[in-house]
């Protein structure tokens, strides 16, 4: 667990005094949750104490009403929003990668090849499957070593979902969800912990939130989407996947974004989402919701910077108007 606590003194501020607002969840937005969290603090001297445990954490602690947020991959669908009695909202989209240890760059995966991995059926680095796609590479006669997370992630959820959709064995076999059965592989802790193990396992493969696998240098592969293209991860390939997203307040904001159609969309693109309490005192939401709008404000930068890609104008809007609808704004 990786736990974000933004301390120190501003200007005359006592810390003993400062403000703190406790949020939890996702790892998947957690670098830029921090930066965007020391900015904050830098300017206002509230202070956002947020612990990097997993989506499934998050959902599970906002239920329970236990922090001032939480923070998940994995959106909820309207009907189990409303049963737990929950506000959900978007904070930005990005994208899930397959990271390797092999030293061979640009790796191409076939949707067959990603979906043979995963059940554990390719086992070796130079099977045919992974060969088709790349002619040109020198691939050894290692043996694959598939790392997945091991606790209740969204970023599983983001990834499995993908597979359901791209592959129907794993449809049939296995599925999707935060948490799931997993044919093969070794299990980590967060997304912090899946890409530490592949960056210490030679010939391993597994799947990590982009700015994890920049931040520890992992090469990352090309992914065959929907229209049969071979995708970098970039902020322009998650663009082009959340295109036709339509972020309906009515529904809570639920849109998922994987193997979504077009040449250029990257086909395990997701959005995060924030989730809050609708019967917790309006001041304690607004709080809340006063950091998230300062950071649609003024966190674009510091959001592209780390590879996400930040909400759309209109989007941010139709967020305000539904802060404004619950008295949060």
């Amino acid at each position: 667990m990786r736990k974000l606590i933004v301390a120190g003194v501003l200007g005359s501020l006592s810390l003993s005094y400062a403000e703190v607002i406790n949020g939890a969840g996702a790892s998947f937005p957690y670098p830029l949750y921090s930066r965007w969290a020391h900015a904050y603090y830098k300017e206002t001297g509230v202070r956002i104490n947020y612990q990097s445990i997993g989506s499934g954490g998050g959902v599970r602690q906002i239920k329970n009403r236990t922090v001032d947020f939480g923070a998940s991959d994995a959106p909820l669908k309207p009907s189990e929003a409303e049963k737990h009695n929950l506000a959900q909202f978007p904070t930005v989209v990005g994208g899930v990668v397959l990271s390797y240890n092999l030293p061979v760059k640009d790796l191409k995966l076939s949707t067959s090849a990603i979906c043979g991995i995963f059940l554990g059926k390719i086992k070796k680095w130079n099977h045919p499957e992974i060969k088709k796609t790349n002619p040109d590479k020198e691939l050894p006669d290692r043996k694959i070593t598939v790392i997945r997370r091991s606790d209740g992630s969204g970023t599983t959820w983001i990834f499995t979902n993908y597979l359901s959709k791209a592959c129907p064995e794993w449809k049939e076999k296995v599925g999707y969800g935060k948490a799931v059965n997993w044919p093969t592989g070794i299990g980590a802790k967060g997304n912090e912990g899946v890409a530490n193990y592949i960056k210490r396992v030679k010939g391993s493969i597994g799947y990590v939130e982009f700015a994890y696998a920049l931040e520890n240098n992992l090469m990352v592969a090309l992914v065959e989407n929907r229209e049969g293209n071979f995708v970098k991860p970039s902020i322009e390939t998650f663009k082009a996947a959340a295109a036709g997203a339509k972020w309906d307040p009515s529904k809570n904001f639920y849109e998922i974004l994987t193997w979504q159609p077009g040449k250029n969309a990257y086909p395990i693109a997701g959005a995060t989402f924030i989730l809050l309490a609708k019967d917790y005192p309006k001041d304690r939401n607004r709080k809340v919701v006063r950091f998230f709008d300062w950071a649609f404000r003024k966190g674009d930068k510091m959001a592209e910077d780390l590879h996400y890609v930040p909400l759309p104008e209109e989007v941010k809007e139709k967020i305000r108007a539904y802060w404004r609808a619950n008295g949060w704004y």
